[in-house]
């Protein structure tokens, strides 16, 4: 019941006294915890609904503090994996409705011969009804961070503590993070990669660039060693780039297999999925340090979802690093937005809860002189959060690093006071939360 909390915030362990207040339900499905955190999981008490958007029952009166601990009418581990591995919307992608499988087998097979307009045409008919959705919750989902904090309000409370100790976030006391991905989709894109990397350094970023290993454009090793040499990450991105990659689990193995092959071969230590399709829990197949495809919030991709959390995460031995931002595709044909309005309130949103900004922008997309004027404009607003609010902006496989140095760092009691044990302490900072009311602010220990 601690696993998912003791990861989130590496607190001392004594804190995380958890207890199910009864046996819960066989069936899973939506509840409230209070007015902004939306459960999805079975329970002891009430009933569960079956869509987020129905009426849900609050299970906030039967959260009891007792005997220095905290009764639940859930398991919370439960909640969060379900929420972050996207098992609440199984119904928006099981792959045996006849109507996914067929369209989706349609789509891609007509797709090579589609114009970008006609894709568009397509795309906007199936996603027309994305601002009906409710949740996740538009731009950003941070249902899993506030759950987390709204736990640690209750250990607290339980504890009779006003202030409690955790290894922050990010290393070096940095206030949040932000990683630049590109995704290479045809061979103009590929082509292209040269001047995306100029564009990315003059701002003084670094990127990671995803390659379709199969099927889309050559990859010779001259052009992976041309983007490892300037200090940028190369990745794998799918096998095929066609939509495939987990419409069956034997083909999904097979692919599999494959994906990791060429992840040795290009020195990879991270993947996405072509269209960011999906299966967490297929993802122990795979031989990377880190994933990248699972949206914050997916309303306006194929496959909806969302994992609900603005911070990196664990699936199995994985790191996930989720996308937080609106995709350039998205943001150019879907929204036909040609300004960083979007970015900007979903950065500002992120920022908040201290956690990962994950840009994708294609070089595909940004050839054209107006987009290219819109990302210049957004790597100019980075450059500034960079300089002025301590924004860390490492390369993805580093905050995979992080995050697995960090897992392994506990909070030791020393003559009175807190030290950080472990690898890769000398990089983290202890962090302290307080009780505001019914959440938590943060600082850190003077001096840092």
């Amino acid at each position: 019941m601690n696993r998912y909390f003791l990861d989130y915030f590496r607190c001392p362990e004594s804190l995380a006294d958890f207890r199910l207040s009864g046996e819960i339900s066989n069936d899973p499905g939506f509840f409230n915890w209070g007015s902004r955190i939306i459960c999805y999981g079975r329970s002891a008490n009430g009933f569960r609904a079956r869509r987020a958007d129905d009426a849900l029952f609050d299970t906030s009166e039967d959260v009891l503090v007792k005997n220095s601990g905290v009764n639940l009418p859930f398991d919370p581990s439960e909640v969060v994996e379900n929420l972050l591995r996207e098992r609440y919307s199984a119904h928006f992608r099981d792959p045996s409705r006849l109507s996914n499988r067929v369209v989706r087998k349609l789509y891609y097979f007509f797709r090579p011969c589609m114009a970008v307009w006609m894709r568009k045409y397509f795309q906007k008919a199936y996603l027309y009804s994305w601002r009906n959705i409710s949740f996740p919750e538009w731009p950003v989902d941070s249902t899993v961070d506030r759950f987390h904090r709204k736990l640690l309000v209750a250990a607290m409370k339980a504890k009779g503590l006003e202030t409690v100790p955790f290894v922050w976030f990010w290393p070096d006391g940095f206030h949040s993070c932000t990683i630049l991905t590109h995704d290479v989709e045809e061979a103009e894109g590929r082509d292209f990669c040269k001047a995306l990397m100029d564009l990315d350094e003059s701002y003084g970023f670094r990127a990671a660039f995803q390659v379709v290993p199969e099927g889309r454009y050559a990859v010779p090793k001259s052009y992976l060693d041309s983007i490892a040499s300037r200090g940028f990450e190369v990745n794998v991105h799918d096998l095929k780039h066609d939509g495939r990659l987990y419409a069956e689990y034997g083909e999904f193995l097979r692919r599999a297999k494959r994906i990791n092959q060429y992840g040795r071969e290009f020195g990879a230590s991270g993947f996405r999925s072509g269209i960011l399709y999906r299966n967490a829990d297929w993802y122990r197949e795979f031989e990377f340090s880190y994933d990248t495809s699972i949206p914050n919030v997916a309303h306006l991709d194929p496959q909806r979802g969302g994992c609900c959390t603005v911070l990196p995460y664990f699936i199995g031995d994985m790191v996930e690093l989720p996308l937080t931002c609106t995709q350039d595709y998205t943001l150019f044909t879907m929204l036909e937005d040609y300004s960083i309005d979007l970015w900007k309130r979903q950065i500002d949103l992120i920022r908040v809860d201290h956690g990962l900004v994950n840009v994708l922008v294609h070089p595909d997309y940004v050839i054209e002189p107006r987009a290219q004027a819109i990302y210049k404009a957004l790597l100019g607003y980075l450059a500034e959060l960079r300089d002025e609010d301590h924004m860390w902006t490492p390369l993805p496989k580093d905050v995979a690093a992080w995050w697995n140095a960090r897992k392994q760092l506990k909070l030791i009691p020393d003559n009175g006071k807190w030290r950080i044990s472990g690898a890769s302490c000398e990089r983290a900072r202890i962090a302290y939360a307080h009780l505001d009311g019914e959440d938590l602010t943060y600082s850190f220990e003077s001096g840092n």
